[in-house]
Order: C-alpha cells, then structure tokens, then sequence
C-alpha cells in the first residue's frame, strides 16, 4: 500500500483540470499514467486502482480541504465537497491517504491521516460519511533544542548549535519544504531568525539534515556563533533572551464580541523547546511559582534544572481539545496570553557567585 502510495504521490505531477466534464469527471487511469498529471480525483482512482489490483480494498472518497469538519452536521449537497483522497482497508485497519501529497513519509503503522474531519466513500449502496480518527500524539511532533555555549575565556564567542526533530505530520511538512526551497533561502531565514534576538550573530556551517523517511523523522542540525563585542553590546549578556517557539503564536486569537460559533483550535499540536546554557559563572534557577496553564484545549508547561555552570528550560505546548466553545472564549483569551507572558526568560549571564574568603 505504501509503495503504491508513493508512486502516485511522487510521480504523478498534480494539477487541477476543473474545466468542464474534467470538474466532476476524473480520467482514466492508464491515460493519467500516460501524461504523468492529474487532478485529486484522477489521482485518487489511479491510486484506488492500484491498491485494488495489489488485492487492497480502496475506495475513493470525496471530503472538503477547509470545512471538512462540518460535513457531519450539514445537509446533504452536491457543492459539499472540493477535494477526493482514498479509503484503503487492509484486515480491520482503515487507512486515509491523500494521493496529492508530495513526500508523504511513515509507513502503514505510522502513517499521518489527512486532517480533513469527514469523507464520504464512493461505495455502491449505503454510501455514509465517516470520520478520519485522528491520531493521538504521545510526543512531540518538533522539538527544539538550542544548545548555547558560552565563552570560557573573555573575547571569546559564544556558539549556539540547534537541533531540531520533526516527526509525523511536520515531518511531512519540513521534508516539502526542503525539496521546495533552495538550502541557501532556508538557512538565510533561520539566520535571520536568530539574528532578531542576538544581533550579531553569523553561521558556522552549512545546514546539516537527515530524513528517515520510513520513521517519518526530519533533523536539522544549525550552528552559528555569537562574536564577543556582540554579546557585550547594548549589555545582551546581562539582559540573555531565552525564547520559546512552540507555536503559541499560532494559536487564534479571535474577537470576543458578538462571538456565537466556537473557536477552531486547527490540526492537533504537542511542540517542544529546549534551551541548554553551559559554561556559566554561577548557579541560575527559573520561577519559583509554576506558569502552568492547564485547560480542556491547550496544555502548557515549563520545566527548569540547573548545575553549578549549567542552565536548562524546557517548554510544552499541546492542544488538547480541538475547539473552545463560544462561552469560553474569555477564559481561553486569558490562557493564552499567560502563555504568551511565559514563553520567554531573561537572565543576567554575566553574574559570577563571589568567591569564598
């Protein structure tokens, strides 16, 4: 099945014949073989076909890519639907697959569903719609972890490594980005990126990368440095930012009044972010009172450890839920802004313990 998939995914281009019959009419599949393209429907029945003769029972399946979550509550219509995937069934498993995927990793046990809410299988008879299950996260699908190492000895740099894990869906998503955008604009914008919160700081090496495509697991490897008179401009080192980026930002942040519908959380979030800081002067604790927000949408926690001469913060963001009701969208306003408040430590790394007499 997965094989299949790929080959479709892979290496049939995908572009949109919605003029005429071809709106509603997917060719054939020897003729989408043949000019190596296809819309959505003509890649879902190659696809379909394909599994059919492997002995795979598969079905193609008409959803909808941006309100696909209230086909289970609407009328039934012909306009309900502007996209078609495939339904496959090996033994009691069911399996969603997006044939206009590009890259798609994972195998059957840890293939990532189209988070589409519903579709409908084109079946003879009883034709229902059905829900696409998503799956649970049980770790997160990016961590972060920056590794800041500061200078032992004075007029020395600071050097920052950064490693960061992607898995199931922005595995996916990063291993698009890196086929799509040239490996220079890539490490520009992470540079640029680190650049806002550390003037000054420049790249040691080219981006390094991995991609376990069958595990569904993407790693970037970045490292720069931070020259001496930098860390001591505008006294960045008595005042060092450590900013977590788990997606806060991405969470909505809609308009109260009037407010009647619920609020949709989008696709199912657990991100990580790790700052280690080494080579310190002295011993550095984080807030003594916890910054927890814990709700029935969106989890978040911040966890501290310290040494002598090392630092270490890690940041959880999860949503739990995958949409807040009207009613409480005040309280989920609140929560997210805690968040927000909480993302983000500043410390005087310059501080040394005085020595004993």
């Amino acid at each position: 099945m997965i094989e299949a998939m790929r080959l479709v995914q892979d290496t049939i281009r995908y572009v949109s014949l919605s003029m005429g019959r071809g709106s509603y009419i997917p060719r054939s599949p020897d003729v989408v073989v043949k000019s190596g393209f296809g819309d959505c429907k003509d890649k879902a029945l190659l696809l379909a076909s394909s599994l059919r003769r492997l002995g795979i029972q598969a079905d193609p399946a008409l959803t909808d890519l941006d309100d696909g979550f209230a086909l289970g509550d609407i009328l039934p219509t012909v306009r309900a639907f502007d996209h078609v995937i495939v339904k496959a069934v090996i033994g009691s498993q069911a399996y969603w697959i997006d044939a206009t995927n590009y890259l798609q990793g994972g195998r059957a046990e840890n293939l990532v569903p189209p988070d589409y809410g519903f579709a409908l299988p084109i079946v003879a008879g009883n034709a229902q719609m059905e829900r696409i299950e998503r799956k649970e996260l049980f770790q997160p699908t990016t961590f972060v972890s920056e590794a800041f190492d500061f200078p032992k000895l004075k007029g020395e740099p600071l050097n920052l490594t950064v490693s960061t894990t992607y898995r199931d869906a922005d595995a996916d998503s990063m291993r698009y980005r890196l086929v799509s955008q040239s490996a220079t604009k890539l490490a520009d914008d992470y540079l640029q990126y680190y650049n806002r919160q550390y003037p000054g700081m420049t790249s040691l090496a080219t981006l390094s990368t991995n991609d376990d495509r069958d595990r569904n697991v993407v790693t970037i490897v970045e490292s720069y440095e931070l020259p001496a008179e930098a860390l001591d401009t505008d006294d960045l080192v008595t005042n060092f930012p450590l900013k977590a980026d788990v997606g806060i930002s991405n969470l909505p942040a809609p308009d109260m009044v009037g407010r009647i519908g619920p609020v949709w959380l989008g696709s199912p979030m657990f991100k990580r972010h790790q700052c280690i800081v080494r080579n310190l002067k002295a011993q550095f604790v984080g807030p003594e009172k916890s910054d927890d927000v814990i709700t029935p949408y969106v989890a978040f926690k911040a966890r501290w450890s310290s040494t002598s001469t090392e630092f270490q913060v890690d940041w959880y963001l999860k949503t739990i839920g995958d949409r807040v009701p009207a009613k409480n969208i005040g309280a989920y306003l609140r929560s997210r802004k805690k968040m927000s408040d909480n993302s983000g430590w500043n410390y005087n790394f310059a501080y040394a313990e005085p020595e004993a007499n």
